[in-house]
């Protein structure tokens, strides 16, 4: 693409689809959320599934980053198989950290000495986890092709695995709903797991002709060092510390709202309110690799990536707004998600405090990308390491200083966590966009 022709229409073409992939997997919670309330012991069963999806999403933490780095790194035959390699290497060594989280004295500890939760929703919470064993390498190997496909400027078919993900989540939950009679965590965990299955299957075949264009393809330059598995680790090692800190941020809210007033009403609800806002953070998280892609050797892309990123965190933010602030709230929590009307009532606060989170998701997105793209990962885990230490301290002061409810307690921490590491953030990539030239 001539960056100097980068127009918002162009920027929305590419963008859009990755969107859609981010909210149609911003869906799965919610609807997940109302199935499992819907079943039986729904407060034992939100909770037992939140942890476990928890405990999934932390492990799988260190391969999350691997698409910005395929969509950053990947562009001839070497750099592919490498970075390939890499990434399978990293998907057996996550995969056998979660099967030692599994044995049971090590997950029962954690569980009811370090969270804890109750002896039923413990156990609940690990047969839930023992579903989604390959939940982690499904994520990276499907995360390495979308970054390739994003990369050769297919970000439809990125769009399109996620309707299979979607599609194969739908099925098996509500088929599990009529026929299954067990725990309702199980329901969500069989279906997640599936999902995410069949859609790193559709994305590598949706792949295929990217990646036989990519075999075919050597150094494109003479002026580029090839790249070097020393150099992919110096590279993605910041990368992947910060989906440890980010994603953490989970399990450690996890365990705050385990120990706070109001325990199991807020690990009940957070998932539920989590799921709604991911919806609208979902703009957001789907922009970085837009920023990656797009802004070109000389920064040439910035200015109009930039006012779309403004105008996209307005719009996002306001949308939240309108849901929080309004009846449209109870209808959401009740009606959609299936909570009881005491339930509904308590979400409706954590809720409202973290309304601006999607304008600020936003930005930080396109700071990493701005920072990603100029191969200056480490700006990006020290932004990380601002917000967990931040989120980590409110939520000791409002929980066990304080005494809020928990599920406040959370939502008070995460927004200031994420404003402060947006602030940081900020003087970093101004010295890039100011006076670097990114790589090629």
């Amino acid at each position: 693409m001539k960056y100097a022709e980068l127009t918002y229409k162009k920027i929305f073409i590419f963008w859009i689809p990755l969107a859609a992939t981010w909210l149609m997997m911003a869906t799965e919670g919610p609807f997940l959320a109302a199935v499992i309330a819907r079943l039986a012991e729904p407060k034992y069963n939100l909770a037992a599934y939140g942890v476990a999806f928890a405990f999934a999403v932390l492990i799988e933490a260190p391969i999350i980053m691997i698409m910005s780095a395929s969509t950053a790194l990947v562009k001839d035959k070497d750099s592919y198989k490498k970075l390939r390699n890499f990434t399978y290497t990293l998907n057996a060594i996550i995969t056998f950290t979660m099967v030692i989280f599994l044995i049971p004295p090590i997950f029962f500890f954690i569980a009811q000495n370090l969270i804890g939760l109750p002896s039923n929703v413990a156990k609940i919470a690990h047969h839930a986890s023992i579903i989604m064993l390959p939940w982690p390498s499904a994520i990276g190997f499907r995360r390495f092709f979308q970054g390739i496909l994003i990369r050769s400027d297919l970000t439809r078919r990125v769009a399109y695995g996620t309707m299979v993900r979607l599609l194969t989540m739908a099925a098996v939950s509500l088929f599990l709903y009529w026929v299954f009679k067990g725990d309702g965590a199980l329901v969500g965990a069989i279906a997640l797991s599936a999902a995410v299955t069949m859609e790193s299957i559709a994305t590598r075949l949706m792949a295929q002709k990217a990646v036989k264009d990519l075999l075919q393809t050597h150094n494109p330059s003479s002026e580029e060092i090839p790249l070097s598995y020393q150099y992919i680790t110096k590279f993605y090692y910041p990368l992947a510390l910060t989906s440890v800190l980010a994603l953490g941020v989970l399990p450690m809210v996890t365990f705050f709202l385990g120990h706070s007033r109001m325990s199991l009403e807020s690990l009940a609800v957070f998932p539920v309110i989590s799921s709604l806002v991911f919806i609208f953070r979902s703009f957001g998280l789907s922009y970085q690799e837009v920023g990656i892609a797009l802004l070109g050797e000389h920064n040439e892309g910035f200015a109009r990536l930039r006012n779309f990123a403004i105008m996209l965190g307005i719009i996002a933010t306001l949308a939240l707004i309108l849901i929080a602030f309004t009846p449209l709230s109870g209808i959401w929590f009740q009606k959609v998600s299936g909570l009881s009307s005491d339930l509904s009532q308590f979400a409706v606060t954590p809720t409202r405090i973290l309304a601006l989170i999607p304008a600020l998701t936003v930005f930080i997105a396109f700071g990493r990308a701005i920072m990603v793209a100029h191969k200056k990962t480490t700006p990006v885990t020290i932004a990380t390491a601002v917000e967990v230490t931040v989120i980590f301290s409110v939520l000791f002061f409002t929980i066990h200083v304080l005494d809020l409810i928990g599920a406040v307690g959370a939502a008070i921490g995460i927004l200031t966590g994420r404003f402060l590491a947006d602030v940081y953030l900020f003087f970093p990539c101004y010295q890039a966009i100011k006076f670097g030239r990114h790589p090629t």
